[in-house]
């Protein structure tokens, strides 16, 4: 193989396949980029198995062939290199020569054999979705997402398409986040799907607000083409729990705030409370909210008051700061509602005005407080 490519677009290459390259793995061969040269052009590619990411690179292709290269040395490399030609060539041993203006650097590579195989989509359905519907149902769900290795399930977002509308779902058993659009239409492909948190983190950079784009979904993997760029990522192949039962019908004690002022009170006093519990407790009443909070072990307390719009019984409920202060600043617009029942059951907290095309909710379950 040997192959003529700019120094700048090796760099551009390497940084977007980094995202696939493992900084640990039991396999070495997983922290190599895969050089695939043909008459047509040059491919890389690299993989962590659950992740694949394939992209085109502007080179002019001597000889044909392949090599896989350690990723983290090539990026140092060219990370120290000025803006040059360099050639890459492969010998029959996979020994890797780079030539450039400045110097020559010799890299031990190894055989293309022994890189896993591309995925295979095996009947894959297509759903085509703007860039910005799909980056908003990302964003405004994703924050939910379970790190728990022991419930795989809650590890992924629940797509879920229909003909008219998508729904992306998010929760980690404490709280949950839900958004739906119905500003799509579905010709290929209706139903489920749980995507893994790291392909969506993957995704965002990518997505912008205007174009088009394909997502293609089959037994196994999901996948979705940029301009030169494949990403591939197996799916959960789990059971997702059924959240509908878990929304309550029933909150009728509701709480209009400012959202930037309940935001703010919350992150201050969360300042004060328990490192591990970061719990809170909300008092609400028709004169107004007092968000407050104790910590034993510190020796340390806090309390902030702040207006409500409320016409319904008193209630007192305790909470995690972090997850309400997540959730508000996920939502749109001036103002948070929040429904309530009882100190014990399940929050909603809605933006007051749904965007155009769009219902959000989260949920968020409450924790039992002392005087519980």
């Amino acid at each position: 193989m040997k192959v003529c490519i700019s120094r700048n677009s090796l760099q551009s290459a390497l940084q977007h396949l980094a995202k696939a390259t493992p900084t640990r793995s039991t396999i070495p061969i997983l922290s190599s980029v895969l050089f695939s040269a043909r008459d047509n052009g040059l491919e890389m590619r690299t993989t962590d198995l659950e992740i694949t990411i394939v992209t085109q690179a502007d080179a002019t292709v001597s000889a044909e062939g392949g090599v896989a290269v350690p990723h983290r040395t090539l990026m140092d490399i060219t990370n120290a290199l000025p803006e040059t030609d360099i050639v890459i060539e492969a010998n029959d041993n996979h020994r890797v020569a780079m030539k450039t203006s400045f110097g020559n650097y010799d890299i031990a590579g190894a055989s293309p054999s022994d890189f896993p195989a591309m995925p295979e989509v095996d009947n894959k359905k297509e759903i085509g979705i703007s860039s910005g519907t799909l980056k908003r149902l990302i964003e405004k769900t994703s924050f939910a997402l379970s790190a728990d290795e022991l419930k795989p399930a809650l590890m992924g977002a629940l797509l879920e398409v229909r003909t008219d509308r998508i729904s992306a779902v998010a929760t980690d058993g404490h709280r949950l986040s839900f958004c739906s659009r119905t500003d799509f239409s579905s010709t290929g492909y209706e139903g489920s799907v749980i995507v893994p948190k790291k392909f969506l983190n993957l995704l965002v950079p990518y997505l912008d607000n205007s174009d088009d784009i394909v997502l293609w979904v089959g037994d196994n993997h999901v996948t979705i083409s940029f301009t030169g760029t494949t990403l591939f990522s197996r799916v959960i192949d789990e059971r997702y729990p059924d959240y509908k039962t878990v929304l309550p019908k029933d909150n009728n004690k509701i709480l209009t705030a400012d959202r930037e002022e309940m935001l703010a009170s919350v992150r201050r006093v969360a300042i004060f409370s328990n490192r591990s519990t970061k719990q809170v407790e909300l008092e609400i009443s028709k004169s107004g909210a007092v968000v407050r909070t104790e910590d034993p072990e510190n020796a340390s307390s806090a309390e902030e008051k702040f207006e409500i719009d409320y016409e319904a019984d008193d209630l007192s409920v305790g909470f995690n700061a972090n997850y309400v202060v997540d959730m508000l600043s996920h939502l749109d617009g001036a103002k948070a509602v929040v429904r309530l029942n009882t100190p014990t059951s399940a929050t909603l907290i809605g933006p007051e005005k749904q965007q155009e095309n769009e219902e959000m909710t989260m949920l968020l379950m409450p924790m039992r407080t002392g005087g519980h």
